[in-house]
């Protein structure tokens, strides 16, 4: 069966057709940029086990369509191909040689999974095509001296582990804590991060650990054997589907830890709602957009911007799963990398438009967070703020917490 395949909306040449040859005179490009179109890469799963993140792509592809349909980006359409992984490494590995050596790719943007851009990060940085702003917090996309073309976008798990640990540490000094995680270089940054945080406590007050695999149906006797250790804070590092299954499983055994639950599992729509919202009271996550179910952004004008994009372009999507708020903050950011880049198109000048952003903001960071970037420095979000679940929605507390990953 052929990979799932997205493409924005093609415009007609016509209505791209800049001024008699000056414009050309003055372009620079690599292969995948012309005078007409922009060629993007995508790698989603769309299947599989993970496969709750699709909505990222379809919303990305639906905002290239709109794009497109207002003239392009410098008079250049977007040709988004987008292809589906499954969430597995060596599909991502195929999927990813089909990009640039097939379809003749000028980057790969926000490819999601820690496991599977890993599984491409050398091939891309020797192939010299932009890994831009991939779909993972994993730390090791902050690395421009030895991969000058992988970048990552939203904070790095360990950060984010990091503010658990302080949390806990202030909250719950003498916690004895469970850690549920997934058991690849994604759950294992997270766990390095909440080791790190806790530093000299972390052997006396982690007392058990559970890792499970990505392919298990089902993480019920983990969520059991954390209840026996006797843990009283549960630090849940998971993905949607199994973020959902235990927060349901602790509820159905009488379990009532301090639920601490990782950001990429923090939508209501794809993860608390299924889970049961009765189950999810109290839960502690960190974010760092704007949440669409938080009426404080009733009136935001972003928000509303958002939503009418969302009711045009995306209208069968779930406004309530976080993913899609996402997918339009990332899609806008690599529009203004490709703004920044005018008429020179080359791989090289995308990765240094990508380390210039000064402060900039694609409308639904949260107060007080700024998308920087600079040579030196491949981790553009760096900050989150701690949230509590009541009633339906999230509730934010605590001041913007993280920091400079680096120099900027």
């Amino acid at each position: 069966m052929r990979p799932t395949l997205w493409r924005a909306a093609t415009v007609s040449a016509a209505a791209l057709m800049i001024t008699a040859g000056v414009a050309l005179a003055a372009s620079h490009y690599d292969t995948g940029a012309t005078n007409k179109e922009i060629k993007i890469g995508n790698i989603m799963p769309y299947s599989g086990p993970a496969s709750a993140y699709g909505v990222i792509g379809r919303v990305e592809a639906a905002y290239f369509r709109k794009i497109n349909d207002e003239g392009g980006i410098n008079g250049r359409k977007i040709d988004f191909i987008s292809y589906d992984d499954g969430y597995s490494p060596p599909k991502t590995v195929e999927e990813a040689r089909k990009l640039v050596e097939d379809d003749g790719v000028l980057l790969i943007f926000n490819s999601l999974g820690t496991p599977t851009n890993t599984a491409i990060h050398h091939y891309m940085n020797e192939q010299k095509v932009p890994q831009l702003f991939v779909a993972t917090g994993a730390t090791k996309w902050n690395d421009p001296k030895a991969y000058p073309w992988t970048m990552g976008w939203q904070p790095s798990y360990q950060t984010e582990a990091g503010i658990y640990a302080k949390y806990i540490l202030k909250n719950r000094p003498n916690a004895k804590i469970g850690v549920l995680y997934q058991n690849d270089d994604y759950g294992k940054d997270y766990l390095k991060g909440l080791v790190d945080g806790l530093g000299d406590k972390a052997k006396s007050m982690i007392v058990a650990k559970q890792a499970y695999d990505v392919s298990e149906p089902a993480i019920d006797s983990e969520l059991v054997n954390l209840q026996a250790s006797g843990a009283d804070v549960l630090v849940d590092i998971t993905t949607p589907k199994f973020a959902a299954q235990s927060i349901r499983k602790a509820y159905e055994i009488g379990w009532h830890p301090l639920f601490i639950l990782n950001n990429v599992s923090a939508s209501v729509g794809s993860v608390l709602k299924p889970a049961g919202f009765d189950d999810s009271q109290g839960i502690v996550s960190a974010a760092y957009l704007k949440d669409a179910t938080d009426p404080e952004w009733k009136n935001d004008q972003d928000m509303k911007e958002w939503n009418t994009f969302m009711d045009k372009y995306a209208p069968n999507a779930d406004k309530s799963d976080a993913s899609t708020v996402y997918a339009y903050e990332v899609a806008r950011t690599m529009v203004q990398v490709l703004k920044q880049c005018g008429n020179n198109l080359t791989r090289t000048n995308i990765m240094k438009q990508a380390a210039d952003l000064k402060n900039y903001n694609p409308g639904l960071l949260l107060p007080g967070i700024e998308i920087k970037t600079s040579p030196t420095n491949f981790a553009p979000i760096r900050q989150l703020q701690l949230m509590r679940f009541e009633g339906t929605t999230w509730k934010r507390f605590g001041p913007i917490m993280g920091g400079e990953a680096g120099s900027a």
